[in-house]
C-alpha cells in the first residue's frame, strides 16, 4: 500500500493556468476549460475579493492585429465565473446569465491583465466588474458579468 496521494487528473493544466494546488480538488474533474488554455489565460491572484489573470495579445487578435473584443469578454467571463464560484463554494455550480463590455482602447502586443471585483455577492446572483489593462496600466475595457448560483 502506497502513502502517495493520487494526483489530481488535471494537475498539469491547472498549474499551467496558475491555479494554486490547494484549489485543485474544488475545481472537480474539469480543470480550467479548453478555451482558457487556448487563450493563454493565467491566474495570478485568486480570492473572493479579487480575481486576477493575464492573457497574451499574441494569438488573440482580430484581422487588424488588435486584441479581439471577444478575447476581452472571454477573459472577463473567465474571471467573473471563477470569482462567483469562489463566493458560492466548492460544491456549487455557477452559470453566466449576462455580460457586457465597453472597449476603451486597443492593444496590439504584450499582456493584458484582467481584474474582477465584486459589485454584488448574493445567495443566488453575483455581479462582478472586470477591468482589463495593458502593461502600462491603461484601461483597455470594462466588463460587467452576472452569474447565477445553481442549487447543488
Amino acid at each position: 500500500m502506497s502513502n502517495k496521494s493520487t494526483p489530481h487528473p488535471m494537475t498539469e493544466e491547472l498549474l499551467a493556468a496558475g491555479i494554486p494546488p490547494e484549489f485543485h480538488a474544488s475545481l472537480g474533474q474539469h480543470g480550467v476549460g479548453a478555451l482558457v488554455t487556448k487563450m493563454g489565460i493565467v491566474f495570478t491572484h485568486m480570492s473572493a475579493d479579487s480575481m486576477v489573470a493575464t492573457m497574451p495579445v499574441e494569438g488573440n487578435t482580430q484581422v487588424t492585429g488588435l486584441l479581439h473584443g471577444g478575447a476581452h469578454v472571454v477573459l472577463a467571463e473567465t474571471l467573473g465565473s471563477f470569482a462567483a464560484f469562489f463566493h458560492a463554494g466548492p460544491n456549487s455550480r455557477v452559470v453566466g446569465i449576462e455580460i457586457n463590455a465597453t472597449h476603451h482602447r486597443g492593444a496590439s502586443s504584450g499582456l493584458v491583465t484582467g481584474t474582477a471585483t465584486p459589485v454584488h455577492l448574493g445567495r443566488t446572483l453575483t455581479t462582478h466588474e472586470v477591468v482589463m489593462t495593458n502593461e502600462a496600466g491603461q484601461r483597455l475595457s470594462t466588463c460587467r458579468i452576472t452569474n447565477m448560483i445553481l442549487a447543488s
